[in-house]
């Protein structure tokens, strides 16, 4: 049974004057799916989640929320979508569970079901504990919480949290970290983050954009894949003059790069293979011919920060397993509406 598509952006515009801030932006989020979104500051993310929930209008392109037109039925849209924006909207006079109950009457929330919603909320959340105390008191992480237990209200299929860790300490980030993994069980999620650590850690596919278009939409593990570059360190015993002998024997290595210190009766090196041919094989037999072990061999891994600094500042390679679209440049002093 193929994933039904929950969220459809089509040619998404945002124009401030002459500047676009979002350009013909275009992808989809499925049910269930929990959903990275990435890109540099000034890329046009918080323009585009704005523009998501209902908050702006766009210049020209279409929000669909389950197949409704966002600027046709906004209200009908709005009551599937639960909103964390970057710094939430929390009353530091009211109690935690004061504000749920205001969040739950703007929500309209049905009087009867309150009591049990703002209660399992909490419980969700985590902030029972704190459900007396004034929210101008609570730490960071709790605040962030709050935020995300207002999202909930009504629940809603979708939530879309915007920058959901940004001023919380590490441990504070592993408790959201969890929490965003609890939730993704019972809603779509599109998370805004520039933690990569993070993003890596609970989503199923991540939307890379830069310049207000897309340039990249994968899978994590297969954004690191096709961004990994073709290098093969080894550390291998024996004598240097040997060890680079039995390497001329290998076909299909285009450079070598030799480590920096070398501990004594090894060497330490990474091989390139023209078009990122697996050496492995032919590297073991020509250097176990040689008579000089492998002590390590393993293939150098990319991270999703280096995949994502070499798509937004690298040129001209984009890609996406499941959409590609061309990098624009544009003048520098140009910037970007976030």
């Amino acid at each position: 049974m193929e994933d039904e598509t929950l969220i459809e952006v089509k040619n998404l515009v945002k124009q401030y004057g002459n500047h676009a801030a979002v350009d013909d932006l275009s992808f989809t989020v499925e049910t269930g799916k929990v959903v990275g979104f990435l890109g540099p500051n000034g890329a046009g993310k918080s323009t585009t989640m704005n523009m998501i929930t209902g908050y702006i209008a766009p210049t020209s392109g279409i929000v669909l929320i389950d197949g409704v037109d966002m600027e046709e039925e906004p209200e009908q849209v709005r009551k599937n979508i639960g909103y964390l924006p970057e710094n939430p909207p929390l009353y530091p006079d009211m109690r935690v569970r004061e504000y749920l109950y205001f969040v739950a009457e703007l929500k309209k929330v049905p009087r009867k079901d309150r009591d049990v919603m703002v209660n399992e909320i909490m419980n969700r959340t985590k902030i029972v504990d704190v459900s007396e105390r004034l929210i101008r008191h609570l730490s960071k992480g709790y605040k962030q919480r709050v935020g995300v237990a207002g999202a909930m209200m009504g629940y809603p299929e979708i939530l879309i949290l915007d920058e959901p860790t940004v001023g919380l300490d590490p441990n504070q980030i592993i408790q959201m970290r969890e929490l965003i993994r609890d939730l993704s069980e019972s809603h779509t999620i599109l998370l805004s983050s520039h933690i990569m650590q993070e993003i890596s850690a609970v989503c199923d596919e991540i939307i890379i954009i830069n310049e207000g278009k897309m340039i990249a939409c994968d899978t994590p593990d297969n954004l690191t894949m096709h961004m990994a570059s073709n290098g093969l360190h080894l550390v291998i015993k024996g004598d240097v003059p040997v060890i680079k002998g039995a390497l001329r024997t290998v076909s299909g290595i285009k450079n070598v790069v030799y480590d920096e210190q070398i501990e004594e009766g090894t060497l330490g090196l990474t091989l390139y293979s023209i078009d990122k041919k697996d050496l492995r094989e032919d590297v073991f037999f020509a250097l176990a011919e040689a008579g000089c072990p492998i002590l390590e061999m393993h293939r150098q891994e990319t991270t999703l920060e280096e995949a994502f600094i070499a798509l937004t500042k690298g040129g001209s390679r984009q890609f996406g397993g499941k959409k590609t679209a061309e990098k624009q440049t544009k003048p520098e002093d140009e910037k970007e509406e976030e």
